[in-house]
């Protein structure tokens, strides 16, 4: 095949005799986006990830996400927090691929410390949606971190008090389908943004057709809400489902609380306190007594520098931990919130950003089993007060 002075985006395949020779031609956007949008969104739950992590990225302090849906499943997905926002420039530019606040070249990948970082999950989100952005940013002087901040696209005056004197200032408000902008104008919002997502795969009907019932899709939203919630105590987390509240937790520095908050006061009862700071990490977390156990490894959540993560060495060592005590059928409750130097904890594995590769296994590993270990054998019940 002779390729000279022909266009790359040009050539010709060879193909067997009478077959039809077939273009090589370079994907438009809209396409790639489609093709994007099957590693990183897979489910309602993955939007709520993405806009969740961004959330968190900015900055927020209180992120509330809001899901609706019908016996034809999750219709809705609304997330808001107030966090530090966009300007109007900067919120059209989060929409296209590959853009991104979080890394700036190759090197950065190495030491990666925020939660996103590939500039795919908006630009996937609104490949295969009906897409609303209503962002504001923040006038602190100081730059965002993240892409996203808080706004619910409500009317709002400024009154001279949130660093913005002189009159009501703009939020931008941004409507994209199927990758295609509708619509960028001014709003009246708060500082901080919202991001409304309707008629997911809308255009990937095949996607669409392989999603499970409305509980079993609103039960894996939960799980993000939940793992974001204990990765993040120091933040208030709530999860509505048409109109009802079916989680909510308050700005705090104590796991325990976070986690009573979520599965109820009785908790404080059946946990140990979990407190190591080791050669490799420092670990904040909570371990049930033995006889509070599962046959499977679900209730064992694991967030490394606040990013919620599966990690079958870290289950592996939690459960080492508890030796004998448990059959070897059974797993306890486990929430550990790790903290690890960025530059040993490889987050780049897959799009979904959920898997994770340690270059220190082995070490890390060791230093949770007798972590688990000394927080067992202490008998250190949690006797804080847990909310009512």
């Amino acid at each position: 095949m002779n390729f000279e002075g022909e266009p790359f985006s040009r050539m010709t395949t060879q193909t067997p005799s009478g077959r039809k020779k077939r273009e090589i031609r370079l994907l438009d956007e809209a396409t790639i986006n489609k093709i994007a949008a099957g590693e990183v969104i897979e489910r309602p739950a993955s939007v709520v990830k993405e806009l969740v992590e961004n959330s968190l990225d900015s900055g927020a302090e209180s992120i509330s996400v809001d899901i609706g849906s019908d016996s034809a499943g999750i219709f809705r997905i609304r997330v808001i927090d107030d966090g530090c926002g966009m300007d109007r420039d900067s919120a059209q530019m989060a929409i296209l691929r590959h853009a991104t606040s979080k890394i700036t070249n190759a090197s950065d990948l190495f030491s990666i410390h925020t939660l996103g970082f590939r500039g795919e999950a908006l630009a996937s989100i609104a490949g295969v949606s009906k897409f609303t952005l209503i962002t504001k940013e923040k006038d602190t002087g100081f730059g965002c971190t993240g892409r996203l901040g808080r706004g619910d696209g409500g009317d709002y005056v400024n009154n001279g008090n949130d660093g913005n004197a002189g009159g009501i200032v703009a939020g931008t408000k941004i409507v994209v389908q199927g990758g295609d902008i509708l619509e960028v104008s001014d709003i009246g919002a708060p500082a901080g943004t919202t991001v409304l997502v309707e008629n997911l795969f809308f255009n990937t009907p095949a996607r669409k057709k392989f999603l499970k019932s409305r509980q079993t899709e609103f039960s894996h939203i939960y799980s993000v809400v939940e793992n974001a919630a204990l990765a993040n105590p120091d933040i208030s987390f709530s999860l509505t489902h048409n109109g009802k509240e079916k989680l909510s937790t308050i700005k705090t520095d104590s796991l325990l609380e976070t986690a009573s908050y979520i599965y109820g006061r009785g908790i404080a009862d059946d946990m140990c306190k979990v407190k190591s700071a080791g050669v490799f990490m420092k670990i904040d977390g909570l371990c049930s007594i033995q006889t509070v156990n599962y046959p499977i490894s679900k209730q064992i959540i694991i967030s490394i520098n606040k990013r919620p993560v599966t990690s079958q060495a870290i289950i592996r060592a939690v459960k080492r931990g508890y030796g004998t005590l448990l059959p070897k059928d059974r797993y306890p409750a486990a929430f550990l919130n790790i903290t690890i130097d960025s530059g040993i904890v490889d987050v780049n594995v897959h799009p979904a950003k959920r898997e994770v590769r340690l270059s220190r296994e082995k070490e890390i590993s060791e230093e949770i089993v007798a972590a688990v270990r000394e927080a067992l054998e202490s008998g250190n019940i949690h006797a804080e007060t847990a909310p009512a």
